[in-house]
């Protein structure tokens, strides 16, 4: 769905931003793309909307390469950017104008996920709240049935009903032929909502791994002593005890800590790293 191969990029010469980056992303899944700001998750994710053009490389998205902005490939794809500009024009007018480019759009979902997200259907959206115009758009990006569907930073602006929506939402929009990226910094977001985590690091990554393949490895656990505990890759302090992340080697099943792996990733990758290779 999406490959992207060798791909060297750089806004300044001489100063690569990315350096031989590979990745690819399937359809069906729902990616997490997770980093600290300043990490390199929008460049990328503009790189797949062909935005931005590799210096190197390529970037292909259902086969076209993402760069040439092909009709087909427009209609196909849709990306809510973390900063955005909606005109001074009633939500109805705005669904009317720019639904057509979009040939699987579903006006019925669209009303539907205005509707879950507790959105008027009449309002002009230079009235509303950022966080209500980010549901708007979110509710358009949805409704648009495109097969690659892209988030910059989507809980941002969201307060913490919001977010529970949003995770309903997108959960309930997932299907076999349609391929979800969402990045975020704000890790925790997407608990319970992602399949497949990509976490990128210093513009490189550093971690691709599907959420079964990691609570098959490892275990994540609230313990009252670190000491009782052997094997310890990684631990935080909290009012609760202490959470923990082990080698999983009693085949034991436990939820995954979105925000724990994360830490440990950046802060213990080697370890951790060996396990899955």
């Amino acid at each position: 769905m999406i490959n992207i191969q060798s791909l060297s990029f750089s806004y300044r010469k001489n100063k690569p931003l990315f350096d031989n980056l590979q990745l690819r992303l399937e359809a069906g899944h729902i990616y997490g793309l997770l980093g600290k700001n300043g990490a390199g998750k929008s460049t990328l994710l503009k790189q797949m909307a062909g935005l931005l053009y590799p210096d190197k490389g390529t970037c292909e998205v259902m086969g076209y390469a993402a760069a040439k902005r092909q009709p087909a490939f427009l209609r196909e794809i849709f990306l809510v950017p973390e900063e955005f500009y909606l005109p001074r024009v009633s939500i109805t007018r705005y669904v009317n104008t720019y639904a057509p480019f979009y040939p699987n759009f579903d006006q019925g979902a669209f009303f539907s996920y205005l509707k879950e997200f507790d959105i008027p259907r009449d309002h002009m959206l230079t009235e509303m709240s950022y966080g209500q115009k980010k549901k708007v758009l979110i509710s358009f990006a949805l409704a648009t049935n495109t097969k690659v569907l892209i988030m910059d930073e989507p809980t941002n602006g969201l307060d913490i009903p919001s977010k529970s929506q949003f995770r309903k939402v997108i959960a309930a929009a997932v299907s076999d032929d349609k391929c979800i990226v969402i990045s975020t910094h704000q890790v925790r977001d997407l608990d319970n909502l992602i399949d497949s985590i990509v976490i990128i690091n210093d513009h490189k990554i550093i971690f691709r791994e599907d959420v079964q393949t990691v609570t098959d490895k490892l275990s994540f656990k609230t313990v009252s002593r670190i000491e009782e505990s052997t094997g310890v890759l990684f631990a935080d302090s909290n009012l609760r005890g202490h959470t923990i992340i082990t080698r999983n080697t009693g085949q034991e099943h436990s939820k995954i800590d979105m925000e724990l792996l994360f830490n440990a990733i950046l802060t213990n990758q080697q370890p951790i790293q060996e396990i899955f290779n």
